[in-house]
């Protein structure tokens, strides 16, 4: 995959929800990503860390608090010209499926409404050529989707994405809802369909090796930011930030023999990778870093003050005071604690 211009561009986007009770919920807090033409952007990040916040307001379903949106070099505005250039796939296709709709009229009402396909011998002829696209055949036209199996499902639902011939499409989760014998399928056919129509992907999941698979450039958010960015080699396999490390190294190896990863006390006892994601506060307890309640490496800076996104590579960037002083010196020590 080669990118070239840039397609979407988010800066310094926040996304605030009110309380009833207290100040209001910070969802994004000040989120910066750019994805290129034909390239894949991975979002990756534990449940509540503000992904699927980011995918409804890339495509217009919100608008953010403070911060801009930009679609071709264009501000975001909700309506039917955004719905033609960015669609939003959505995580269980049954739930975005109307259960009263065949997949027919499902695509149809799709071309009516954006007046792609005027006459009808035309409407149909495009039908077929999106379930050909998503490998159904036209017999799945008349079924409903309580007769279709999961993978199926997700099919058409990627298929009705296509109708309007977007430049970008926003997959949120689209494989987690699917049986594991499926989503390799799925993968696969995401990445013909983008070798075929030069599609722009923000793929969103909390699977490391799905978007290791699919993504030129991957972005880790924690609480409602970006920790750490960049091409997936350096990201996953070289990660700096304390909690990329720790996403890393929870990845299953089908090794039984592999000793599980994580830091030995002095007793000699192995804590978890998986302690290190859980223990602590699940919130920024102060004006310091987010992470800082569960960061091993944290200092009397983190405390003080929340550390930006800093270069440490052409497009490595990480924001963690430790991970910038010692990438700008020596590497972090492979010893250092997860």
């Amino acid at each position: 995959m080669s990118g070239g211009d840039v397609v979407l561009r988010a800066t310094t986007v926040e996304k605030e929800y009110p309380s009833r009770r207290g100040p209001p919920v910070r969802a994004l807090r000040g989120v910066s990503l750019q994805l290129e033409r034909a390239t894949t952007l991975g979002i990756v990040g534990e449940s509540g860390c503000g992904k699927s916040t980011l995918s409804r307001l890339m495509v217009g379903l919100e608008l953010p608090t403070r911060g801009q949106l930009d679609i071709m070099g264009e501000p975001v505005h909700p309506g039917r010209a955004l719905a033609r250039s960015i669609q939003l796939v959505f995580q269980d296709p049954f739930s975005s499926l109307d259960p009263r709709v065949t997949v027919e009229k499902a695509l149809t009402e799709v071309l009516t409404v954006h007046h792609l396909a005027p006459e009808r011998a035309q409407r149909q002829a495009r039908v077929d050529e999106l379930l050909g696209h998503v490998a159904l055949s036209p017999r799945h036209r008349d079924r409903y989707p309580h007769e279709l199996s999961g993978g199926q499902a997700q099919r058409v639902a990627i298929a009705r994405a296509l109708a309007v011939e977007p430049e970008i499409l926003v997959l949120d989760e689209p494989t987690s809802a699917l049986d594991v014998s499926v989503r390799a399928e799925m993968l696969n056919l995401l990445v013909r369909l983008q070798g075929e129509l030069e599609l722009s992907y923000v793929f969103i999941s909390h699977d490391l090796s799905m978007v290791r698979h699919v993504s030129d450039i991957i972005a880790v958010m924690y609480l409602g930011q970006v920790v750490e960015q960049g091409p997936y080699a350096d990201v996953l396999d070289t990660p700096r930030h304390p909690y990329t490390r720790a996403l890393a190294a929870a990845v299953p190896v089908p090794d039984p023999g592999r000793r599980p990863s994580g830091q030995v006390d002095g007793a000699g006892a192995v804590t978890m990778v998986g302690e290190a994601l859980t223990a602590g506060p699940a919130g920024p307890t102060s004006d310091g870093c987010p992470y800082l309640p569960r960061c091993p490496l944290a200092e009397q800076v983190c405390a003080e003050t929340a550390p930006q996104l800093g270069a440490i590579g052409p497009r490595h960037r990480v924001a963690c005071h430790v991970a910038l002083r010692t990438a700008r010196g020596l590497p972090l020590s492979e010893d250092v604690p997860v």
